[in-house]
C-alpha cells in the first residue's frame, strides 16, 4: 500500500482563489481593503520566514498588510501597546502576533497578548472569547491550522462523521482546537500527549490520526491503522547528521535532501508511514500552506463582520 498524498498546496490555492473575489467585493463596498496587522518581535529565523509568507499571501489577495516589527529587547508592555493601537484602528480588521515571543518576556507572555486582542480582530482564533465560542460550537474566528485541516479533509473527500479520531498534542494552538473541531463534526475523539500510556496502540485504532506534538518522525508505522488518514502538523528542521542517519537510510529522499542542503524539514510522522496509511499529508506542502490560506479567509471574515456591525 502506498498512501494517497493529500496536497495542501492545491487546497490552499483553491481557498485563496475563493477569498480573492470576496476581498475585491469588500474593497469596492468599504472603500478600503481588508487590513491585517502583524506583530513580529525579535530575530527568530523561522518566525521571519512565516511572517514573510503571510505578508506575501495577504498582498497577493489584495489586502492591506501592516508589519509592526519590534526588537528582541522589546518588553511585554511594548507588545501590548502595539496591540492596543491595532485594536483601536479603523483600518486593521485582523491582528496576528507571531509566536513564539522572546523567552525573556516570560512563560505567560503569549497568553497575556491573546487576552488583550479584540476578539473581533483575533484572526488567529486564540483569544479566550473565541475559544469559548468554539467550545460551544458557535460562530467565531477559528484557529487557522486546525481549521485548515478540516478544509483539507472535506475537500479531499475524507469522511469525518462517525470516524475514530486521535490527536497527538494538546496545545492551545493546534491540539485542543483540532479535537474540538473534529468533535463538532461528529468524530469520536481521543487526545493524546507526552504522558499517554500505550500511545502507539491507541493511535493505531484511529481512522484519522493528527500528529501535532513537535517531535521529528515520532509517528512510525506501528502507530497507524492500515488505511488510516494521517495528518502531519509537525515542522521540524534537522541539521544533525547523526540524527538524520539514524532516521533515514542512505539513498532515501530525506537523506539526499540533507546531504545536498545540510538540513532537512521533516514532520512528526516518519515517511515510512506512507506504506501503511491510506492518505498522508507531506512535509513540506501539507498543512503549512493551509494555515496561511485560512488566515486570509479569517481576515476577510473579520473585515466583513466589523463593517456589518457598524451598519
Amino acid at each position: 500500500m502506498t498512501a494517497r498524498v493529500l496536497d495542501g498546496n492545491a487546497v490552499a490555492r483553491a481557498i485563496r482563489e475563493e477569498v480573492a473575489p470576496g476581498v475585491a467585493a469588500f474593497t469596492a463596498t468599504a472603500g478600503r481593503p481588508p487590513g491585517l496587522g502583524i506583530v513580529l518581535v525579535g530575530d527568530d529565523p523561522a518566525s521571519h520566514v512565516y511572517v514573510r509568507n503571510k505578508i506575501r499571501a495577504g498582498m497577493e489577495a489584495g489586502m492591506f498588510v501592516d508589519l509592526q516589527q519590534l526588537p528582541a529587547t522589546a518588553t511585554l508592555d511594548d507588545v501590548l501597546g502595539v496591540v492596543g493601537r491595532l485594536n483601536a484602528s479603523d483600518v486593521h480588521d485582523g491582528i496576528l502576533v507571531q509566536s513564539p515571543l522572546p523567552g525573556a518576556m516570560g512563560r505567560e507572555a503569549e497568553r497575556a497578548v491573546f487576552d488583550v486582542i479584540d476578539p473581533a480582530k483575533d484572526v488567529d482564533g486564540f483569544s479566550p472569547g473565541n475559544v469559548g465560542l468554539l467550545v460551544q460550537k458557535r460562530d467565531c474566528l477559528k484557529a487557522c491550522t486546525p481549521a485548515g485541516v478540516i478544509e483539507l479533509l472535506d475537500r479531499s473527500g475524507i469522511a469525518i462523521a462517525g470516524q475514530r479520531a486521535v490527536v497527538i498534542g494538546r496545545s492551545d494552538i493546534v491540539g485542543k482546537p483540532m479535537a474540538l473541531m473534529l468533535l463538532h463534526r461528529d468524530a469520536t475523539v481521543t487526545v493524546c500527549h507526552s504522558r499517554t500510556t500505550s500511545l502507539a496502540s491507541l493511535c493505531a485504532e484511529a481512522d484519522i490520526l493528527v500528529a501535532a506534538i513537535g517531535r521529528a518522525c515520532m509517528v512510525t508505522p506501528d502507530f497507524v491503522k492500515p488505511g488510516a488518514t494521517v495528518i502531519d502538523v509537525g515542522m521540524n528542521r534537522l541539521d544533525d547528521a547523526a540524527t538524520v542517519a539514524a532516521l533515514f537510510p542512505a539513498g532515501s529522499k530525506k537523506r539526499e535532501q540533507f546531504e545536498k542542503a545540510g538540513s532537512v524539514l521533516v514532520g512528526d510522522v516518519h515517511p515510512d508511514v506512507a506504506g501503511t496509511a491510506g492518505a498522508l499529508t507531506p512535509v513540506p506542502g501539507g498543512v503549512g500552506p493551509l494555515t496561511i490560506a485560512m488566515l486570509m479567509k479569517n481576515t476577510l471574515q473579520a473585515a466583513i463582520a466589523r463593517v456589518a456591525a457598524r451598519a
